[in-house]
């Protein structure tokens, strides 16, 4: 049997955004080859092509270029970035049935095992073999076109923007945090980081009935951002030189002198840990989203002492089907959040823009829209 292919003919190489261990970034040719994809050939049993129309970049696009390095997750040769992915089904391998040639899908980057007890318990976000594409060595998703396991392909809605479905990949690592954390209506909630996915996260948290509901951060920019993004937010800037306590009180008197159900820390920033423990009441929870240095310290006493549990979050699963709903609906409008958008060429002044604070950046799209 051969592979279906879309009456969509590409007719654009196929090239992807590099970065290697001198910190370089560059675009250049990319697999699966343009002729491949053409002719559907190079398909793995399971797998479709997809013309990938809308990227966004992350935060962990931009460490893996600057530093080279996000913990153990070294970048040692050549490396494609990107994981935020979605597109159009291009091309099917016969054993696909679910997708065809023309569907729109969003990208989940990564390839678990089956096999491994995190995979066998549905928590397939901790697979001891997974392929987490950008993440070195597994290329990422920043090219034109990819093939990739039709199972994590997801159809979405056909009038679902490519940029909707690319967000759908930061809006499930604050579901993720949501649904583990046990947000319920009316807590006070507490979210440190206005970055992209502190902001998802205050989304979320709103949509969740959270109340009264704060967010902080160091740069008043994106705490205006946060405001205009959810009406009612109460907004912190956070000062340098004030204390784990100076913080979590004037916290508390923004929340009307509330102290957090739940603390939901999205910059994995040391102290912003450290406050977000003081802030915490007893009993009540501080989950760390964000990724921090791979050592620190902590106020364990008042962990102890408050039975603040502190919990962390490694990716995320099962979170795709309910994003779209969420999105579909109307109930999470992530729209606001693309500030700037570039064409794949372009892919190097996309970088920089989203590495460079004065850009007032929140999220940056890569976008490649024509075949």
């Amino acid at each position: 049997m051969s592979s279906a292919v879309s009456a969509e003919t590409p007719t654009k190489p196929n090239i992807g955004v590099y970065t290697n261990p001198e910190h370089h970034l560059w675009v250049a040719e990319a697999h699966p080859s343009l002729d491949d994809v053409k002719k559907g050939e190079g398909l793995k049993e399971g797998e479709v092509t997809v013309a990938v129309k809308s990227t966004g970049i992350c935060g962990s696009d931009v460490h893996f270029w600057h530093a080279g390095c996000i913990g153990p997750m070294i970048v040692k040769d050549t490396h494609i970035l990107g994981h935020e992915s979605a597109g159009t089904v291009i091309a099917t391998s016969p054993t696909v049935t679910h997708l065809k040639p023309g569907d729109h899908v969003a990208i989940e980057p990564n390839i678990p095992c089956h096999k491994c007890e995190p995979c066998l318990t549905g928590r397939y976000n901790g697979c001891e073999n997974v392929d987490f594409l950008s993440t070195p060595p597994v290329p990422g998703l920043l090219r034109r076109y990819v093939n990739h396991p039709a199972m994590w392909c997801h159809k979405i809605p056909q009038d679902m923007s490519f940029e909707d479905g690319s967000m759908l990949e930061p809006l499930s690592v604050a579901l993720a945090g949501i649904q583990r954390a046990h947000v319920q209506l009316g807590d006070p909630v507490l979210v440190c980081g206005a970055g992209p996915i502190g902001l998802v996260t205050l989304l979320c948290c709103k949509a969740a009935g959270a109340e009264p509901l704060c967010i902080t951060d160091i740069d008043e920019g994106r705490l205006k951002f946060a405001e205009e993004l959810v009406p009612g937010v109460r907004t912190h800037k956070v000062e340098f030189g004030h204390s784990a306590e100076d913080f979590a009180s004037l916290v508390r008197g923004k929340m009307d002198d509330n102290e957090a159900a739940v603390v939901l820390e999205c910059t994995g920033v040391e102290s912003s840990i450290a406050g977000a423990i003081q802030a915490t009441k007893f009993g009540g929870k501080v989950f760390v989203i964000g990724v921090g240095k791979s050592e620190m310290k902590i106020p364990f006493m008042r962990l102890s002492t408050r039975e603040v549990d502190l919990q962390f979050q490694y990716r995320y699963a099962n979170t795709w089907p309910r994003a779209i709903r969420l999105v579909k609906s109307g109930v999470i409008d992530l729209k606001k959040l693309v500030t700037h958008r570039y064409n794949l060429e372009d892919a190097i002044e996309a970088f920089k823009t989203a590495a460079d604070p004065k850009t007032g950046a929140i999220k940056v799209q890569i976008q490649s829209l024509e075949p």
